[in-house]
């Protein structure tokens, strides 16, 4: 016996000499096939089990647990599934819905949100989740696009639905603000009418033709051109993004702090959804706070963090602390750490488990650096490619923005070392649901006739490499949309929104690398009006209300003419690898200062003190 185990221990260590990612990876495996045994489950079962289902069993099961915190008050899963009865019988009772229909939800991260959707899961509608940072145009767009039939906004959001109410009327929707009473005429309250309903169980028939290929959700990415897109959340997919915790060893047991938007994948469906897969407890935080971060995690016991690589390095950027290692924190999942934030991260505030990954809200394939291997978000095996949809990096042509292609017409793939475009194939076991409303921009993402005729991939629009240890590690993204504390920003969006300014006549608008930041931030070179100046105060009063904080132009560049291609496109690769060094570009820069809410002239001075770090951003 004695021999048995030691020959085992033996073979452990011979195995983590030759194989050091061994352990990790047979763990990692396990639970990959773990989820997909319960998947299949699910899919097989009548009738369909969906989320809601899962959240129903935590009911019965852990009824008086805890399931959302918010500020100090606590939700017991029991607490929260009668109120979510109550939403439910309310919605069925003064708006009329039936099941199929959407219903867009305009509100901050508190739990109403959370239990708006589960309501409405619980009678078979589908939630659109708008951004509530968004205004006029883009939001009339968004609502429009997912084919809504009501709308259910905060109070603290009004001023905002306003604006855009007269076309909400005319196209005979319901609008409702979370509220007793209602001033504005064309708007009803709600949440009078939800405390009047009935708390009793919902019956689950209203929800029988839901299914794994049924809109679950709509969460609006802003892709590579125009207006935000609704991308298309089938209950398939987000339970396939609800499992992600349990790959990463989140348990029941676990407290989630979710301090991302709700309206996001990543809120949403890794973390809110994720919790109810898990059955656990959600901290939930109406927006990020680096100042009050760690005491919240003291305060409640969180042990998961979700994160963005901003709010991890606005974290390193706080002032050091006695109590920065004092915290039951254990695990932390999120994109886009940079290796220098990594690092501070883990020497100041403890050994965190980093749970870097890669995944986008529309595609049909995710990566997990499950090794903790610092700057990667994944590794790649045949396994991996057993498991997943078979994917690629292809060579790709940054001047014609596309695929390179052999002689044949086949894609290239690139080798270790070299950046390719990542494409994974659309089968029928990892679908690609595309756009509500959309089919043009739906068919852009795909990609025929790839590596042999008749298949169709995804094109991710993101480039990436893998090197001799099989590590796969980002590099950057293409296409018309660069990415800024946390979001993606549509040039052509912006764009259009600086051409609707008095003085200026066109505009092609970039993202730049700014040293110490993540993400590239927007720049703009515009051409003015004929006999007009660039008005500082006029520009700034109007990107402050047409554009969320994240796509503000921080740079503008004037030029007599904008640079363009044969076919008329705006060239922007050149412009922004120029950045916006005043030492380098002969052309007038103006930088936004939120210090005089105004544009003013990029000085020598300034540009210094952007890369010192002193100048706010």
């Amino acid at each position: 016996m004695f021999w048995f185990f030691a020959s085992a221990v033996l073979l452990v260590f011979a195995l983590k000499y030759r194989y050091p990612y061994f352990i990790k990876e047979a763990t990692y495996f396990y639970r990959v096939a773990l989820v997909g045994y319960r998947l299949t489950k699910y899919i097989k079962s009548k009738p369909f089990y969906s989320l809601v289902d899962r959240f129903l069993d935590s009911v019965r099961k852990s009824p008086h647990k805890a399931f959302i915190r918010f500020q100090d008050q606590t939700y017991s899963y029991v607490q929260s599934d009668k109120q979510i009865n109550k939403i439910a019988r309310s919605l069925l009772k003064h708006a009329d819905l039936h099941e199929g229909d959407t219903v867009a939800l305009l509100l901050g991260n508190e739990p109403m949100f959370v239990w708006i959707c589960l309501a409405l899961a619980k009678i078979g509608c589908s939630a659109a989740l708008l951004n509530h940072n968004i205004r006029s145009k883009s939001l009339l767009h968004c609502f429009t696009c997912c084919e809504a039939r009501v709308l259910i906004a905060g109070p603290e959001l009004q001023d905002a639905v306003e604006e855009v109410l007269p076309a909400l009327r005319e196209q005979g929707v319901s609008v409702y603000i979370l509220t007793d009473h209602v001033t504005s005429e064309g708007t009803k309250s709600l949440t009078d009418k939800i405390k009047q309903a009935s708390d009793e169980p919902v019956p689950a028939d209203l929800r029988t033709n839901v299914n794994f290929n049924s809109p679950a959700a709509y969460i609006y990415t802003s892709g590579t051109t125009g207006l935000p897109k609704a991308a298309v959340i089938t209950h398939r997919s987000l339970w396939a993004t609800a499992s992600f915790q349990s790959i990463c060893g989140v348990t029941s047991d676990d407290v989630l702090y979710i301090c991302l938007p709700l309206y996001h994948s990543a809120g949403f469906g890794i973390g809110f959804a994720g919790a109810i897969e898990r059955g656990s407890t959600v901290v939930l935080k109406s927006k990020f706070s680096s100042s009050q971060f760690w005491d919240d995690c003291r305060k409640y016991n969180v042990t998961v963090i979700q994160y963005v690589g901003e709010t991890m390095r606005y974290l390193c950027n706080t002032p050091k602390c006695v109590s920065d290692k004092v915290h039951n924190v254990r695990m932390a999942i999120g994109n886009g750490m940079r290796p220098e934030v990594w690092r501070t991260f883990i020497s100041r505030f403890g050994h965190v488990n980093i749970n870097e990954c890669y995944g986008s809200t529309e595609g049909n394939l995710g990566f997990l650096n499950f090794a903790g291997k610092i700057g990667a978000v994944g590794r790649v095996n045949f396994l991996h490619k057993k498991l997943y949809p078979y994917y690629a990096l292809v060579k790709f042509d940054k001047e014609k923005e596309e695929p390179v292609r052999n002689a044949n017409g086949f894609c290239i793939e690139v080798a270790k070392g070299e950046t390719g475009l990542l494409v994974s194939q659309i089968t029928q076991k990892s679908q690609f649901a595309g756009y509500a409303r959309d089919p043009k921009q739906t068919e852009k993402k795909k990609l025929y006739n790839v590596f042999e005729k008749g298949d169709i991939y995804f094109n991710s629009g993101d480039l990436f490499k893998i090197d001799r240890e099989n590590f796969i590690y980002f590099q950057d993204r293409v296409g018309d949309t660069f990415r800024w504390k946390g979001e993606n920003v549509s040039t052509n969006e912006v764009s259009d929104i600086l051409t609707n300014a008095t003085c200026i006549e066109e505009a092609n608008v970039y993202g730049v690398a700014v040293p110490g930041y993540d993400g590239r931030i927007g720049m703009s070179t515009i051409t003015l009006k004929k006999d007009l100046q660039f008005d500082c105060d006029g520009i700034f009063s109007h990107v402050t209300t047409y554009l969320p904080l994240y796509a503000r132009p921080r740079f503008i560049r004037i030029q007599k003419s904008l640079a363009v291609t044969c076919t008329f496109k705006q060239l922007k690769g050149k412009l922004s690898e120029e950045g916006f060094n005043p030492a380098a570009i002969s052309d007038p820069l103006f930088v936004l200062d939120e210090k005089v809410n105004s544009y003013r002239p990029l000085t020598h001075d300034t540009y210094q003190s952007i890369l010192e770090g002193h100048f706010r951003l």
